[in-house]
C-alpha cells in the first residue's frame, strides 16, 4: 500500500457515484469511479506520479522520456514538472489536439511521430538510448501498475460491498494494478477487463485466439489503441483477472453519449469502454454491486459527430 500512502497528497480521491437510471437499464448496482475528474483528466497521473517520485536523484537528473497516446503523457509531464525535471514525450501523429496542448501546458517537449503508440514507443526508446533520459513506460512497469492500483483501494474504501470491477484494457497497466490491489483486499471480487473489438490484443492473448500483435487498431477509444499487450502486465492479468470481453464501437459511442446526456459527464472513448460492456445487449451479466472505472475524460469535442453516428441504433436488414 506504499503507493496509496504516497499519492494521497498528489492525486485527487475521485468520487464514486451511482445512477438510478443506469441501475435500472443494466439491472446492476452500478458505481462509477470518476477518474475523468482526476488531475490531468485521467487515471494515468497516478502511475506516472508514483514512478517519477520513486526515481533516484541520478535518474531524475537525466530527465524523463515517455511514449503515449495522450493521458500518460500528461501524467508524466505533470509529475516531472512537480519534481523540476525535464520531460520529453513521443506521441502518435493522430493524437487529439486537446491532449497535445494539455501535455505542452505542463512544460513537456512533444515529438509527434508514427501512426500508432507502438511507433511512437520505438522512437522514444531510440531517443532514450541517445540521451540517457529515464524511460517511464505507460504500462509495463511495476511502479506504474502500483500507482494505478490505488484506484481499487479507494473504490473498496468508498463502497466495501463492491463484488465486481469492470476495467478498460489498453496495454494493461490499469487493470493489472487494480486487479492485484483488489484481490489483496477482497479475494472473492470479480475483475473483468474490456477491450475495443478493433484493438483486442490482450483479449486474443488471454483466450489464445487471433493475433496477439495487431497490424492496426483504429478505434474511437484511442487511449487503449495498443497493438501489443505488455509482458509484465499480461502476467498479472493471467493471474488476477477473471474474464476479458470485447465491445463494439457502437456500444463505446453509446456509452460516451449516455454519460454526456444523462449523467452530465464527459468521458473519452477509452474511459467509456467499461460502461459499454454493460450496455451490450448480447452480454449476460449477473446482478451484482459493480464498479465501473471511467478512466479518462480527455475527449476531442470535434469527434462528437462521429460518435453520434456510431451510437445511432443499428438498422435491421431483412433479406
Amino acid at each position: 500500500m506504499d503507493a496509496h500512502e504516497k499519492l494521497q497528497e498528489v492525486v485527487h480521491r475521485t468520487p464514486l457515484e451511482t445512477s438510478s437510471t443506469l441501475n435500472q437499464q443494466t439491472d446492476q448496482n452500478v458505481y462509477f469511479k470518476m477518474e475523468n475528474q482526476q488531475k490531468t483528466g485521467a487515471f494515468k497521473v497516478r502511475g506516472a506520479s508514483y514512478k517519477v517520485a520513486s526515481l533516484a536523484k541520478e535518474e531524475a537528473d537525466c530527465g524523463v522520456i515517455a511514449a503515449s497516446a495522450g493521458n500518460h503523457a500528461q501524467g508524466v509531464a505533470m509529475a516531472a514538472s512537480k519534481r523540476g525535471i525535464k520531460a520529453t514525450i513521443f506521441m502518435p501523429e493522430a493524437t487529439p489536439k486537446a491532449k497535445i496542448q494539455a501535455t505542452e501546458g505542463y512544460g513537456a517537449s512533444i515529438v509527434l511521430t508514427g501512426e500508432s503508440f507502438q511507433e511512437a514507443y520505438k522512437a522514444a526508446l531510440e531517443e532514450q538510448k541517445r540521451s540517457g533520459a529515464t524511460f517511464v513506460h505507460p504500462f509495463d512497469d511495476f511502479d506504474v501498475m502500483a500507482g494505478q492500483g490505488t484506484i481499487a483501494v479507494e473504490m473498496l474504501q468508498q463502497q466495501p460491498e463492491l463484488e465486481r470491477l469492470i476495467v478498460p484494457i489498453g496495454g494493461g497497466g490499469l487493470i493489472s494494478g487494480v486487479a492485484f490491489a483488489a484481490k489483496q483486499l477482497k479475494p472473492e471480487i470479480e475483475i473483468i477487463g474490456v477491450q475495443s473489438a478493433k484493438a483486442p490484443a490482450t483479449y486474443n492473448a488471454f483466450y489464445k485466439t487471433g493475433p496477439q500483435k495487431l497490424t492496426s487498431c483504429s478505434t474511437i477509444a484511442d487511449g487503449i489503441a495498443v497493438k501489443e499487450r505488455g509482458r509484465l502486465t499480461f502476467q498479472c492479468i493471467q493471474k488476477y483477472v477473471d474474464r476479458v470481453v470485447k465491445v463494439d464501437e457502437h456500444y463505446i459511442a453509446k456509452a460516451m453519449l449516455q454519460l454526456l446526456e444523462r449523467e452530465k459527464t464527459l468521458v473519452e472513448g477509452a474511459g467509456a469502454t467499461a460502461l459499454a460492456a454493460l450496455l451490450d445487449e448480447d452480454a449476460n451479466w449477473k446482478k451484482k454491486h459493480t464498479g465501473v472505472i471511467l478512466s479518462g475524460g480527455n475527449m476531442d469535442i470535434a469527434k462528437l459527430p462521429t460518435i453520434h453516428k456510431l451510437a445511432a441504433p443499428k438498422k435491421i436488414v431483412i433479406a
